[in-house]
């Protein structure tokens, strides 16, 4: 029989035989409270009600229908009602299956529709692990590494992330100001305006380390977009959904003039509560400019995915999860403020909604990598699931279910407390 690796072993910590709310169960029958929902999937809990009655009756009447083929019902009501929450114009959909493919649908697409080759990313941004979109990746090297050689035409531009300028004693304006003036010397330096197809850029830092971007920034980005014919592509692959205490991250940073608006928008994860699903979302007259027959796969809108897409969106405004979202975000990180207050090593609390990471540095300022992973590690010994990310994964995450109750938000705080206790003394 084959082996596990010991990198799946590792990544595999809960044995899990079923799922309830923010909460799994193992073989032995422990209870672990889960702030990792799928890293950001499950984002009505694991099995909600309405999604598995959803599914199950799609599964009886038709599993499977390809959608450049035939055409389903489940197709055709997800796409309505993707469009009564995607931002305005953006009035044209290419479904897949998961983030990784939309990055490269909506690659494909702004190269297709500006006939340009580059695309300048943002420093910290992950956009998946297939070759494009590994391409377009810089949270780290472990998502491109061994591979080589990976796809040209990528560069690569700062994002305003005050915790890489800290030793400068840079604050977000600062760093802002530098972004932009970096992003100009890209223009001028590296990828031509007339070469540039497109920006892509998450609102917030998934991998990178849950940095929240700015107002001022996006603005920026859409000011030189439209000044030199660039598109603006959102990944809003986590940020989606809720997940961050409004619709979609963007929503933060839409400025209060004109509004900010992605002439490409992905979306994935929280879309369908576990099943894979995936798209881009653009304007007609881009999305129009795709080569026929460029697009497609095999998977691409199944109708059970698609089921429960619908009833996953219906359980996120029944039961108002995008203000739960920025209520119960907001009372994590004032919990988690207060525990960082007697630890100098936890030197950061961030995030928007619930999508919450605290940053741990050693005594000279430096990423401390072995104190998040053992942080992490005793958290789950006492039952309570995280991720970590950042540059130097000296980030641990929050990003439970947008159902989590107020309770379950203290006793994940309280674990905790007791796992930073445990492993900083």
């Amino acid at each position: 029989m084959a082996q596990l690796s010991p990198q799946l072993k590792q990544a595999t910590p809960v044995v899990a035989t079923h799922g309830e709310g923010v909460y799994l169960y193992d073989e032995a029958g422990n209870r672990h409270l889960d702030f990792t929902a799928g890293i950001g999937v499950t984002s009505t809990g694991h099995c909600h009600p309405k999604v598995v009655e959803a599914a199950q009756r799609q599964v009886g009447n038709l599993i499977h229908g390809q959608y450049t083929t035939i055409m389903h019902k489940p197709l055709q009501q997800l796409t309505e009602k993707l469009g009564e929450v995607l931002p305005q114009g953006l009035d044209s959909l290419f479904f897949a299956n998961s983030g990784s493919e939309a990055a490269e649908a909506a690659l494909r697409l702004a190269r297709q529709a500006t006939g340009r080759p580059n695309i300048i990313v943002f420093q910290g941004g992950f956009h998946g692990r297939t070759v494009a979109a590994a391409s377009m990746t810089t949270s780290g090297t472990k998502f491109k590494a061994g591979f080589s050689p990976l796809m040209p035409g990528v560069v690569v531009s700062p994002f305003p992330n005050p915790s890489m300028y800290r030793d400068l004693g840079w604050d977000q304006e600062q760093v802002t100001d530098f972004a932009l003036k970096q992003l100009d010397l890209v223009l001028q330096t590296q990828s031509s305006p007339a070469d540039t197809a497109a920006f892509m850029v998450e609102p917030v830092l998934g991998e990178g380390g849950y940095v929240p971007g700015n107002e001022r920034f996006f603005a920026g980005l859409r000011e030189r977009a439209d000044k030199h014919g660039i598109l603006l592509v959102i990944d809003e692959v986590q940020t989606g959904f809720g997940r961050t205490g409004k619709y979609w991250g963007l929503d933060h940073f839409r400025g209060k003039g004109q509004a900010v608006t992605p002439d490409i928008q992905m979306f994935a994860k929280g879309i369908a509560s576990g099943f894979p699903i995936s798209g881009i979302a653009a304007r007609s007259d881009i999305m129009e400019k795709a080569w026929p027959g460029s697009q497609g796969g095999t998977y691409g809108a199944n109708a059970v995915a698609c089921a429960a897409a619908l009833a996953t969106l219906d359980v996120i405004a029944e039961e108002d999860l995008v203000a739960n979202a920025d209520a119960r975000g907001e009372q994590l990180r004032a919990s988690l403020r207060t525990i960082a207050a007697d630890y100098p090593h936890m030197v950061d609390v961030r995030g928007l909604g619930l999508m919450v990471g605290v940053e741990f540095a050693d005594s000279d300022g430096r990423p401390d990598t072995a104190t998040a992973a053992a942080i992490q590690k005793e958290a789950a010994r006492r039952g309570l699931l995280l991720l970590t990310c950042g540059p130097w994964t000296e980030v641990v995450r929050f990003i439970p279910a947008l159902v989590v109750s107020e309770q379950q938000v203290d006793d994940a705080a309280e674990i905790f407390a007791g796992a930073v206790a445990s492993v900083l003394g």
